[in-house]
């Protein structure tokens, strides 16, 4: 089993997060830890202008309770909110973190995927850990 477990979690409708996270608790070691990870993409620059000066601190803390209220009840877990592109962050924010696991859900692929590539299938080619992929 798994001493660190990572759980991003994606606000898309189409990703099972909880499912994600009942994965992450039966394969993380007793002691071990869960953490749950949201990336905050970047806003276009012509839309920040629009939105209030503290609009993503505010919403990096909506995100924070959220994530906080999903781990109720777990010990040693976590949640972490950072800033980047979803699909080069998840595997270094693992790396950095030491995360020895990513248990990621995903969406059933669509020929977009093909051309473009999912956040998953991204975080599957980079990530230097194990990746367990839940549809």
């Amino acid at each position: 089993m798994y001493d660190h477990i990572l759980v991003p979690v994606s606000y898309h409708e189409d990703r099972d997060a909880a499912g994600a996270l009942a994965i992450a608790r039966k394969l993380v070691n007793k002691g071990g830890r869960i953490t749950l990870l949201h990336v905050m993409e970047e806003v276009p620059a012509y839309a920040v202008a629009y939105m209030p000066e503290d609009f993503r601190r505010q919403s990096a803390a909506a995100i924070a309770t959220d994530l906080k209220s999903r781990i109720a009840g777990i010990a040693e877990a976590d949640v972490a909110v950072v800033e980047g592109h979803a699909g080069r962050t998840i595997p270094e924010w693992a790396e950095a973190k030491g995360a020895d696991c990513i248990v990621i859900a995903s969406h059933r692929p669509g020929i977009s995927d093909y051309f473009l590539g999912s956040t998953a299938a991204r975080v599957v080619r980079h990530a230097k850990c194990a990746v367990h992929v839940i549809r």
